[in-house]
């Protein structure tokens, strides 16, 4: 199982980025996926899930309406669309898969792979 995350770098504020994650060793489209940051000193947090089919999406308040993630089953990819990114959007951010379930709720314990992570800093 792997999932590799990139498209991360450096931004300035108000720019924009946009994560993919790349999925193999399981099949990618019985699987709910998410997004999860994790900026220095502080713990990881959810940043957005999707569920199996797309046809779900969930966000962190604190990203809602600047941020999108999407899904490609036919590519096993999952992305993550951010915009109006502010210095405090700055972190490594990490995939996760989950068996697909009704919840909604998408909490890190109950993630069955993550990424290794990639870095997005914004800064002037």
């Amino acid at each position: 199982v792997q999932l590799q995350a990139f498209g991360g770098g450096l931004v300035q504020p108000g720019g924009s980025l946009r994560l993919s994650c790349a999925a193999s060793g399981f099949t990618f489209s019985t699987y709910d996926m998410a997004w999860f940051r994790q900026a220095p000193g502080k713990v990881r947090e959810f940043v957005a899930s999707i569920n199996w089919s797309g046809g779900s999406t969930n966000y962190a308040g604190n990203v809602k309406g600047r941020f999108t993630i999407s899904r490609d089953n036919a590519k096993n990819t999952v992305s993550l669309q951010m915009i109006n990114l502010k210095p405090e959007d700055t972190a490594v951010y990490y995939c996760a898969a989950r068996v697909s379930t009704v919840e909604t709720i998408f909490p890190s314990s109950k993630a069955d792979y993550w990424g290794q992570g990639t870095q997005v800093t914004v800064s002037s």
